[in-house]
């Protein structure tokens, strides 16, 4: 971090920064933990041209996701733009092995979180990110055809256009909607984290599960659920805890492999080949 950003951030949380000191923080921005005599934050800068975007959309989560009042979250302390760039400043979260216990909380917390519900439509008010790339949120009542149009084609177009993928690879829309119509259930629309895997939660020294780094949306529940699963899973007393609230249901192995192939398509146009072979296997495997 430079020393005009280091003052910046000490005239606008009206304080003396004692220490700076990088940290994990994800693939797409750098992490800090600011110091103070008193306080402790996280900062995560990125100067990208859409950094700024990408963080008021984050705020914008954290705080949806604050106001049901199910789950915690850090609280936002600072969102702004700089000259090529911008920053977003975290209650600091001091993180701990979470112990069986505190992942069934998790799991039920997660569950009384996904049950609050939009009306009738899946989406968001926003467009908002996944990961760096753009993710479109425009509302649908056919959850089926939000997944196709919002979700599956935008990252099968992107992967096309990087050559990541030929286009004999991609099946068309009237296939993907035939083959989600068919195994996608009446589905009431839930909150959703949107990017749910290990790295984008903690739990804290008091043993209290917090949520990191949203691409919030509302959609069926399962997604959330998948993504859990997609890089090793959250552990048996997580699973067991949500499943009080969400019994399993017919399909719902199926629906995750195609709720993963999302994530893959995300993870192969971020970073590149190694996720092609499990794409294309998806792809083959259910269009």
């Amino acid at each position: 971090m430079d020393n005009h950003l280091k003052d910046h951030l000490e005239y606008l949380l009206c304080v003396n920064i004692e220490s700076i000191r990088s940290i994990s923080g994800g693939d797409i921005s750098r992490a800090y933990l600011l110091e103070t005599e008193s306080e402790r934050f996280f900062c995560k800068v990125n100067h990208a041209d859409h950094a700024d975007a990408l963080f008021l959309a984050e705020k914008k989560a954290l705080e949806a996701i604050a106001r049901t009042k199910t789950i915690a979250v850090p609280k936002v302390v600072l969102c702004e733009g700089l000259d090529k760039g911008g920053f977003l400043v975290l209650e600091y979260i001091e993180p701990k092995r979470a112990s069986p216990k505190e992942m069934e909380q998790f799991g039920h917390q997660l569950a009384q979180f996904h049950q609050k519900s939009a009306a009738n439509t899946f989406g968001w008010e926003a467009d908002n990110y996944i990961g760096s790339l753009p993710q479109s949120n425009k509302e649908n009542a056919d959850w089926a055809k939000f997944y196709v149009v919002e979700r599956l084609l935008p990252q099968l177009k992107l992967a096309s256009r990087e050559r990541r993928l030929q286009n004999d690879e991609i099946p068309s829309e009237q296939r993907l909607l035939e083959i989600c119509h068919t195994l996608f259930p009446d589905v009431k629309p839930s909150l959703l984290h949107g990017d749910l895997w290990s790295g984008n939660y903690v739990v804290s020294q008091e043993g209290l599960p917090y949520l990191i780094d949203p691409a919030t949306y509302y959609g069926h529940h399962e997604v959330d659920i998948a993504m859990t699963r997609l890089f090793g899973g959250f552990g048996v007393p997580f699973y067991d805890a949500y499943a009080e609230h969400f019994p399993k249901t017919d399909g719902e192995k199926e629906r995750n492999d195609i709720y993963q192939l999302y994530y893959l398509l995300v993870h192969l146009n971020l970073f590149g080949k190694s996720y092609y072979q499990n794409v294309r296997y998806m792809l083959n495997r259910y269009f």
